[in-house]
């Protein structure tokens, strides 16, 4: 099992890097990169392929409304290149507040569209000359709708991977049916390893059966804070706020793909007070209300025998890489915790 760490830069992106070098030594595995409407996810990156040597470097994700097909499959390109081969691309529809709200792009068909995206950028990295006729991407431009003297190119540059890995961040079942098919890894948000089957089970049975042999095993990319120790339970509650921004304020009613998330788990009616709560201004009322349960089952929070077993918990679900938000009062506390949790993922 790999580790992962989504990168956390609001105390400075600068110090953040500098201090990567240690978890990079500790045993981290990945780093994930975000993108929302902060600064852009790739100029980081770049830096940070500078600053380390083994380190795996991922978007986490890139948004695939925001860049044409072909400049995503270039940048991952760009950054497969000065990081030597150690970028994965991270992609996935974000949502229509964002999209439409701080892009000005149509959020629409985000399934037809990532499957084009992945059949496009696979397709200029074997530096093909680019032809492609799809429902929403059709490259060269088509003639009446342009000058009519676009033509056929293939990237420049010769990538050093023709094959770079994609992982798509999805949890609708559809999503994450096509994630099972198409991609080399899948990262679901808020997962409990104990209702996985349940929820995503039948989509991602549905998309392996058309799965090519040449991918590979589906990675499995899921989250979870860590804290080890007989006395860290104080911790579970840093995760209330931000389960609440998302069950309650990422979209509007019947919009919200994680309120939607936390219904299919059986949370209904918390999933609706939470929602009402949070639109209403009230966040500290709906955080009250995020489960006790779902913090505790999508985090490694407790003592090392329990950290263990949600571990194990996590492998049986099909869990290939646990992405980590290391929680300690100091940088070598951190440190530690991704050493220790390396030694028992191993």
């Amino acid at each position: 099992m790999r580790i992962g760490m989504a990168l956390n830069y609001s105390g400075g992106f600068k110090e953040t890097v500098a201090a990567l070098a240690d978890y990079e030594k500790a045993g981290l595995d990945i780093v994930f990169v975000a993108e929302a409407y902060s600064f852009d996810a790739v100029s980081q990156m770049g830096y940070i392929a500078a600053k380390t040597e083994r380190l795996q470097i991922a978007s986490g994700i890139l948004p695939i409304y925001s860049r044409t097909p072909t400049l995503l499959a270039m940048t991952a390109a760009g950054m497969d290149y000065v990081s030597d081969g150690r970028f994965t691309l991270g992609l996935g529809a974000s949502g229509p507040q964002v999209i439409e709200g701080f892009h000005g792009v149509p959020y629409t068909a985000p399934l037809g569209r990532t499957r084009e995206v992945v059949e496009i950028c696979r397709q200029v990295w074997k530096r093909e000359r680019l032809t492609y006729e799809g429902k929403h991407y059709t490259v060269p431009l088509p003639a009446g709708q342009g000058t009519g003297l676009g033509k056929p190119l293939k990237i420049i540059n010769h990538p050093v991977r023709d094959r770079i890995p994609i992982v798509i961040a999805a949890i609708g079942p559809k999503n994450v049916e096509l994630s099972a098919e198409l991609a080399e890894g899948w990262e679901p948000i808020f997962y409990m390893p104990e209702k996985a089957a349940d929820v995503w089970g039948a989509s991602l049975a549905a998309g392996k059966a058309r799965r090519d042999p040449s991918l590979g095993e589906l990675d499995v990319i899921a989250q979870a804070a860590l804290a080890i120790g007989d006395d860290v339970s104080d911790w579970l509650e840093l995760g209330r706020p931000m389960a609440a921004l998302y069950i309650g304020g990422m979209g509007a009613k019947g919009k919200n793909f994680y309120n939607d998330l936390a219904r299919r788990y059986g949370y209904e009616k918390e999933a609706e007070q939470i929602q009402n709560l949070y639109l209403d201004g009230k966040k500290d009322e709906a955080a009250a209300l995020v489960p006790q349960e779902l913090l505790e089952k999508m985090s490694l929070i407790g003592s090392e025998g329990h950290v263990r077993d949600r571990l194990q918990a996590m492998r049986e679900s099909g869990v290939t890489t646990v992405n980590v938000a290391p929680l300690g009062h100091t940088h070598d506390e951190r440190v530690r915790l991704i050493e220790r949790v390396r030694e028992l993922a191993s």
